[in-house]
C-alpha cells in the first residue's frame, strides 16, 4: 500500500483507497493502546465470559485539513466519537502558528487521539505546545495516531519534548532534505487525498 500511495503517477481514487486501508490500520492499532477494563458477560450457552471493556471516554482532535483524511476510519471503528479541530497557519517554508480550536467542552475527562498523517519536522509540535502542554497538565496519558511517512527528525523531536506521548505509525521514512521535505517522501498528502493538487 506504502508502494501504491508513493508512485506520482497513482489515480486520485487509487490513492484516496489505499489510504484509507492504512488509515483504518493505524487508528485501529492506536485504539488498542487505550486503557481498559475488564467485564464478565453471559454467553448464549449460559457460560461467563471475562473480556474487556472499551474505553468510554474518548475523543478526536484532527489538524485541518490533512488529519481530516483519518475522522471516517475513527468514526467507522468508534461509533458517535466526538471530534474537535485545531487549525494551524503555515506562515513561510517552516513557520507555524497555531489559529484556531474548537474541542469538546468535556474533553478534560477524555482521551484524545491527535489525527494528523504527516510528521516531517518539530514545527508541528511547537505550533501545538500550547495545547499539548494543556492537556498534559489535564491528562497524564494522550494517545496520538500518525499516518503516513514520518520522518525521524520529527518523531525524535515530538518524543524528547513529550516523552509519555505514543506516536503510531506505519512506517518511518528516511530523513529530511535541504528543503525539509520526508524523503523519499510522498508529496503534499491533503492536496493529494483532497484533489487539490493540480
Amino acid at each position: 500500500m506504502h508502494t501504491l500511495i508513493r508512485d506520482r503517477d497513482i489515480s486520485k481514487h487509487d490513492f484516496v483507497f489505499y489510504s484509507d486501508r492504512l488509515i483504518r490500520l493505524v487508528v485501529e492499532h492506536g485504539l488498542g493502546h487505550l486503557p481498559f477494563t475488564e467485564k464478565q458477560v453471559v454467553t448464549p450457552t449460559a457460560t461467563v465470559y471475562t473480556g474487556v471493556d472499551f474505553c468510554k471516554k474518548l475523543c478526536g482532535v484532527s489538524i485541518v485539513r490533512s488529519g481530516e483524511s483519518m475522522e471516517n476510519a475513527l468514526r467507522a471503528c468508534c461509533k458517535g466519537i466526538k471530534i474537535g479541530k485545531i487549525l494551524i497557519h503555515r506562515e513561510g517554508d517552516d513557520g507555524k502558528q497555531l489559529i484556531y480550536e474548537k474541542l469538546p467542552t468535556d474533553i478534560s475527562e477524555r482521551h484524545v487521539l491527535l489525527l494528523d498523517p504527516v510528521l516531517a519536522t518539530d514545527s508541528s509540535a511547537t505550533s501545538l505546545q500550547p495545547f499539548l502542554s494543556y492537556f498534559f497538565y489535564l491528562f497524564s496519558y494522550i494517545l496520538i495516531p500518525i499516518l503516513i511517512p514520518q520522518a525521524p527528525e520529527g518523531i525524535h523531536c515530538v518524543c524528547k519534548r513529550y516523552p509519555s506521548l505514543k506516536i503510531v505509525t506505519s512506517e518511518i521514512d528516511v530523513a529530511l532534505n535541504a528543503e525539509f521535505r520526508v524523503i523519499p517522501g510522498m508529496g503534499e498528502f491533503g492536496d493529494r487525498y483532497f484533489g487539490t493538487d493540480d
